[in-house]
């Protein structure tokens, strides 16, 4: 399958100091989501199920049946309109019983699609063994044979929306608290500081207390509960400093970028590409070059492309890799070794 590189130039610059709000940025250690998983059937496929190679589906479906006082073996089973699959879940927090989940459906056997078919009740489980919710319903495809936009790539693969029930809680009892604890989602000394302080002059008392560049420790106020606190701290604007950083989706070829990442002074050679960055203001024109608008040229005839630092940022090297005729997986093992050499300070996150 051919790659489509895809680039997103952020309109922000991730490098300044800006307001964000507490939840934004944190979370409340305790407050939190759990994943659940389970084993399951799928039934009426229109002979896309799984072939008699899938031993463990023929046994799953001969168990099924003596629960309905039908004894039969499982070489005797000879349907293709059965498969076996694996149902996920994520159980939020505070979930109660009867609350409704979405439920991903994912072969596990030799089955060539799911379309059409209908989950058979599942038990879902958590990582302690116990059953948490129970799923069952008929199947939506996405992307069907590896096409179109939805969120699953291919026809082994569906989703139930709603099709999960909600069969046991997780306690977490946060209102007899007195104490609570906040984790930022990146440790920064800075950051845990500066929430320490806005939330002490928020609250006009010493209620938060930052023990490392991750944790914030609170204590509420007596005439406050807790939950009420925590919903006063969430909404408090802190000076927080994004992180600069590049993702990159190896699969899909896509790149995302902030728009002002700069790039150090650097000679790359890549195949039959050069990138010659260099701390320089003007770059002598000549007639294969092509003007990029931005500062960068193009040597055709050489595929290389010689940059003035002044200006480079990783949006003018994709841009201009790009216009090159750069393949995507070219394009991103440049900027991993262009990373590799220190040329970049962003963080580099490859998916």
């Amino acid at each position: 399958m051919k790659l489509i590189i895809v680039f997103i130039y952020l309109l922000l610059n991730f490098s300044f100091l800006q307001a964000e709000k507490i939840k934004d940025i944190s979370s409340i250690i305790g407050v939190r989501e759990n994943k659940l998983i389970g084993y399951g059937l799928v039934v009426g496929l229109n002979g896309t199920g799984d072939g008699s190679s899938s031993l463990f589906t023929l046994q799953s479906l001969s168990n099924l049946l003596q629960t309905v006082n039908v004894k039969i073996k499982p070489a005797d089973i000879k349907s293709k309109n059965i498969a076996a699959v694996i149902v996920t879940a994520t159980l939020p927090s505070f979930a109660r019983q009867g609350d409704k989940l979405n439920v991903i459906v994912s072969s596990i056997g030799d089955a060539k699609s799911l379309q059409g078919g209908t989950l058979l009740m599942t038990a879902l489980k958590g990582v302690d063994g116990k059953i948490y919710a129970l799923s069952q319903g008929s199947l939506t495809i996405g992307g069907m044979n590896g096409k179109g936009g939805g969120q699953l790539n291919h026809s082994t693969s569906g989703s139930i929306f709603g099709g999960g029930t909600v069969e046991r809680d997780v306690v977490y009892d946060i209102y007899h608290k007195r104490f609570a604890n906040i984790s930022l989602k990146r440790s920064d000394f800075n950051t845990a500081i500066s929430m320490q302080k806005a939330l002490n002059k928020f609250f006009d008392n010493q209620v938060a207390t930052a023990i490392d560049p991750r944790t914030v420790r609170l204590e509420k106020p007596q005439d406050m509960s807790m939950v009420e606190f925590l919903a006063k701290v969430q909404n408090v604007d802190i000076s927080y400093e994004k992180e600069e950083k590049i993702v990159i989706d190896e699969r899909t070829g896509t790149i995302v970028s902030g728009v002002n990442i700069h790039v150090s002074p650097v000679i790359i050679t890549h195949g039959d590409i050069t990138i010659k960055i260099e701390p320089r203001k003007t770059i002598q024109n000549n007639k294969n070059d092509i003007n990029m608008n931005d500062g960068v040229q193009i040597a055709v005839n050489q595929n290389q492309l010689n940059m003035d630092n002044k200006e480079i940022t990783i949006a003018n090297i994709t841009r201009a890799l790009h216009k090159l005729g750069a393949k995507p997986k070219d394009i991103i093992s440049i900027l991993e070794n262009i990373k590799r050499a220190g040329a970049i300070n962003a963080k580099l996150e490859i998916m």
